[in-house]
């Protein structure tokens, strides 16, 4: 490489933890060292940030998370850098439009405890995110009409079912008077049926977290390496001079001339980190 790697930005689900949702030896060893060679690790993720918080500091050392993809960058040790916040005004509007889905819905808020997270009933949403649900349970309030929990600018609002409902969610997104005022996201498991369509304000992206970031830091994106394996990547990846797609990501995502890495299941992410590692000069701050 003509330019060593200076920092790396991994995802969380799918790309960082396999499908057991644990964090393999062989990751967190290859990011022990990427870290001790003085290269920077950001973890870019679409979960808010106290849900990614645990994983972050079981790497042992500080780091920046973007969490909510791209919503909230913030340090491991609570720094807040930046946020993004979705207008009141603007959720209260995206509630009334998408009253089909209200079902289907979550806001989350940037709150401690109960609160951080709003919902009207559990139902559908215990049928297709039971393990979400359960682990965020101390954290979830249920307020009807979701309006009601409106009180303040919220982080995000959520859409959660099987695949065919969520392509009609994002298609009544893209036609709704406030598209011009909302990003969307994609994170879609296949072998689930199950898809996660994530409203957030306009123009807020792990990639625009992840550029902002860089350029605080006085890194050019030449010398970022990014690792993904989903929808919600895309931007992230686009920004970095050197792309990764995971081995476990859909077919589709490996078609963009992405260096593609091993399965989630395999430590793609150890593998991607070996590589760069093995093959950068010695000082990687050069």
């Amino acid at each position: 490489m003509s330019r060593p790697i200076r920092l790396i930005a991994i995802d969380i689900d799918g790309t960082l933890l396999d499908s057991q949702v644990q964090l393999s030896p062989a990751n967190r060893n290859a990011l022990l060292r990427a870290h001790e060679a003085g290269i920077e690790i950001v973890l870019g993720t679409g979960r808010r940030h106290n849900f990614a918080l645990p994983i972050a500091e079981s790497l042992g050392f500080d780091l920046c998370l973007i969490s909510s993809n791209g919503a909230m960058t913030r340090s491991t040790r609570g720094e807040l850098f930046h946020h993004d916040l979705l207008p009141r005004e603007t959720a209260i509007q995206l509630c009334r439009h998408m009253q089909p889905y209200r079902n289907h819905m979550v806001l989350t808020f940037n709150r401690e405890g109960m609160g951080a997270i709003v919902c009207e009933n559990h139902e559908q949403l215990y049928s297709t995110i039971q393990r979400w649900m359960e682990k965020n349970a101390p954290y979830i309030e249920y307020i009807s009409p979701l309006e009601n929990a409106l009180t303040e600018d919220p982080i995000q609002a959520m859409f959660c079912g099987p695949i065919e409902l969520m392509e009609r969610a994002r298609e009544e997104l893209t036609a709704c008077d406030i598209a011009a005022n909302i990003t969307v996201h994609r994170t879609q498991y296949d072998n689930r049926n199950l898809s996660i369509v994530d409203i957030l304000n306009a123009g807020c992206s792990k990639g625009h977290a992840l550029e902002r970031w860089a350029n605080y830091r006085g890194i050019d994106r030449s010398q970022v390496m990014a690792i993904g394996d989903n929808y919600n990547d895309i931007e992230m990846l686009t920004f970095a001079g050197h792309p990764v797609i995971m081995g476990n990501a859909s077919d589709d995502l490996k078609q963009n001339g992405w260096t593609i890495t091993l399965h989630n299941d395999k430590s793609g992410v150890a593998a991607a980190i070996e590589e760069i590692l093995d093959s950068s000069p010695t000082s990687v701050n050069a």
